[in-house]
């Protein structure tokens, strides 16, 4: 059904995937196997019918729950920043689920990727998601996504996918050193991507770019 809307627009899913690599490129995103992944991986069955045909265009689409999918440049930019120079890494956390898209981007470059969202009924779809795409290697979980998920701590990686008022400490904690934590921090009236490594003496903080994300927030909806 959302591969017709695709064609209904004029432009079939794998044309629209090379267009939207295309333009990534030209956006600065240098990593061809980030990329590769990108090309490969259907954005288009991650968001409703309705919003198929604008799937690979360069913005967020809302996908329920007053959430978004982030704009594919966003998605690239987050996992090369995290990435570090490392072609795999052994685990990721990913604070913010979503529908999905993200987190399956990850797999391809962790062993494991544990996500936790905090919102139920958002979790309940992007599980059937996982379970069509048939991937065995990430771990989920219904739960406020503010502490992380310190079980499996310390991590290579760290995303999240919704702007934080300040670095939260609990997930800063559960990077390992020289890992890199790639977050939006609410800085007075805007968001900047921030990429935090943490090294023997700390934390250190670069400021990105800025960006609009949805807001994070404590706590879970059923």
């Amino acid at each position: 059904m959302q591969s017709e809307a695709l064609r209904g627009s004029g432009l079939l899913p794998a044309a629209a995937r090379a267009e939207m690599i295309n333009r990534l490129r030209r956006q600065g995103i240098l990593r061809q196997d980030v990329l590769a992944t990108m090309e490969k991986l259907p954005r288009h069955l991650f968001v409703d019918e309705a919003m198929a045909n604008h799937a690979y265009s360069d913005m967020s689409l809302p996908i329920g729950f007053s959430q978004t999918i982030s704009q594919p440049y966003i998605v690239a930019r987050m996992t090369e920043v995290m990435l570090n120079q490392n072609v795999k890494l052994s685990k990721i956390l990913e604070i913010g689920t979503g529908c999905g898209y993200q987190t399956m981007v990850l797999s391809k470059f962790a062993d494991k990727v544990f996500t936790v969202e905090r919102i139920k009924g958002l979790l309940d779809k992007t599980r059937q998601r996982f379970r069509d795409f048939s991937v065995n290697n990430i771990r989920n979980k219904f739960d406020d996504g503010m502490p992380g998920w310190d079980a499996y701590a310390p991590y290579d990686g760290i995303i999240v996918t919704a702007a934080a008022p300040e670095l939260p400490q609990a997930l800063a904690r559960q990077l390992k050193i020289g890992g890199v934590m790639v977050l939006p921090i609410q800085a007075r009236n805007k968001q900047i991507l921030c990429r935090v490594e943490r090294n023997q003496e700390g934390v250190h903080i670069e400021q990105l770019e800025p960006v609009q994300f949805v807001p994070l927030l404590n706590g879970v909806i059923k």
